[in-house]
Order: structure tokens, then sequence, then C-alpha cells
């Protein structure tokens, strides 16, 4: 079956970017001049998704009103002649179908990804987070659709990360089947460097079946009192085949300020309008430090 849906867990209150996150969602910071969500969206249509399932929480609004037609804004836009403006506005809400569902308590991912069960309606759908971006690929979740078309079985994303980077991730053990597809007996989340299972990091992005709806509902809480998809994943392993397929690009962590400042000078950098002006920034920068 044909993956037609995506789900984008959005209510987190974004406490890593306190107090910017105070009344802006963290999801709407800009890469450059569009916020990550559109990106995680565009990438999601690149991959031929036809319908985008957000949760959302309180004071996520914003996300809302920016995927949502803005008829004021249209009209003044056209009344000045900005043409381009225009088309790249009209666009936002012309480019799928969207829902939304509230995750009422901060239960974590796996918990999130279960609000939107009805939503689904029993097709085989993909999961991506919006904190997790990729730069040098047109989309990644292109990689994980033809890894599910070979399979057909649930995809987990990943990266390969330095070992030393191992304790910030959830790893994946398993059997490499072929380069940069592993079937799945486990993940481990955060692992010591040197008891790393491998160097494949989860990184925000999933094809995941019904079934995994059935999991979460029983799963009681894992780490911080929440509910996690790595744990619902590695009980879904024990049940059927499970695999990981390695994401093509170069991963952010924009969840973090660090992994967000280095998605912007990436997004800056490939450019056509900015990028020669922006490297001869940082280069001159560089010398003055």
């Amino acid at each position: 079956m044909k993956v037609r849906k995506a789900v984008i867990p959005v209510a987190g209150f974004g406490t890593r970017f306190l107090p910017a996150t105070k009344a802006t969602p963290k999801e709407m910071f800009p890469l450059v001049d569009k916020p990550l969500t559109q990106y995680v969206v565009e990438e999601a249509v690149a991959a031929g998704i036809e319908e985008i399932i957000f949760v959302t929480g309180q004071s996520k609004r914003a996300i809302e009103d920016h995927f949502d037609s803005n008829f004021e804004l249209e009209y003044v836009l056209e009344s000045k002649g900005k043409h381009e403006q225009l088309k790249a506005v009209r666009q936002i809400s012309a480019m799928c179908s969207f829902a939304y569902v509230r995750q009422k308590e901060m239960k974590g991912l796996g918990d999130a990804i279960l609000q939107a069960k009805n939503l689904v309606n029993g097709e085989p759908f993909a999961v991506m987070t919006p904190d997790d971006v990729f730069s040098g690929t047109d989309s990644a979740l292109c990689d994980l659709i033809r890894a599910y078309e070979k399979t057909q079985a649930p995809i987990i994303g990943v990266t390969k990360v330095p070992k030393e980077l191992t304790p910030l991730y959830g790893i994946v053990s398993g059997e490499e089947e072929s380069p940069g597809l592993v079937r799945v007996s486990n993940v481990v989340e955060k692992p010591e460097a040197d008891q790393a299972p491998s160097q494949y990091a989860t990184s925000g992005r999933y094809i995941l079946f019904p079934e995994i709806f059935e999991i979460l509902e029983q799963l009681p809480p894992g780490k911080g009192n929440e509910i996690q998809i790595a744990d619902a994943n590695n009980e879904l392993a024990r049940l059927r085949p499970v695999y990981a397929a390695e994401i093509n690009g170069v991963y952010h962590d924009a969840g973090s300020k660090l992994g967000y400042l280095q998605a912007v000078v990436e997004y800056a950098l490939v450019r056509d309008d900015l990028g020669d002006e922006f490297r001869a920034f940082l280069k001159e920068r560089l010398k003055r430090t």
C-alpha cells in the first residue's frame, strides 16, 4: 500500500530554546526565510505524501495559521505587484491536505503518534519530527519509502554518527542485510560510546504500520515517564521484521541550539541569492577571529 499520510508531532514546549519559545513555537523558527516545519512538509510532499497530520498542543496556533490561506496578506501582495511573494505564500496552503489533532498532555513521541490513530485510518504512514532536518538531499523521506517498498516492513530512519556522539541518540542494533539497511533487533537509548551496538542513530523519520497503535496503547511509560516510540519499535521487532534505513544527506538536530545554528548556515550557503555573499562574510569573519 502506498504511503499517503505523514504525522508531524509539534506539541512540545521547546524548553531548550526558552525564552524564545515562551510564545513562539520552535517549529516556526526560520531556516533563512522558511520555518522548520515548512521544510519538513516540503520534504514529505516531494516523497509523494498527500496528507499531513499535525499533532499540536497549546500555543501552536501559529503553525495552523502558517499552512492556512491568508486572504488579507494575499490581497496586499497582489495590490502592490509583489507576484513572487504572492506565489510563495499561496503555495504553502496548496501543497497538500492538512489535518490537526491535539495532544492534551506532553507524554512523549509515542503518545503524540497515538493521537493520530483515527486520522491515519488503517494505512501505513510516515512520522517526521520537525526538529530533525537534512541538507544535501531533496527528500530524506524518499530514502525510507524506497526501503519500505523493498521490504514491505516498518522502517526507522537512521544516520551514521561518530562513536563519541552515540550517547546523544537512540542507537540501532541488528544485522546489516545490505549497505545502509539493517534488520533491527533493538533500539538502545543513548548508550555510552563503548557500549553502543552500532553508529546508526535514529533521526526523526519513520514509516510505521497501524499495528503500532495497539502496542502504544498497551505500552507502559518509559524513560522520562513518557511513551517512547523506541520502546514500541523494540516490542514490534520481537513480533515481525523491522528495518532501519540510512538516510542520504547531512543530518542536523535543529532542536538543539548548536544544531539549529549549523542548519541555518548550511541552508544559507546553498541559496543562489545568498550563498556567495554569506560565504564571503563567513571567511572574513573567521579571519578576524
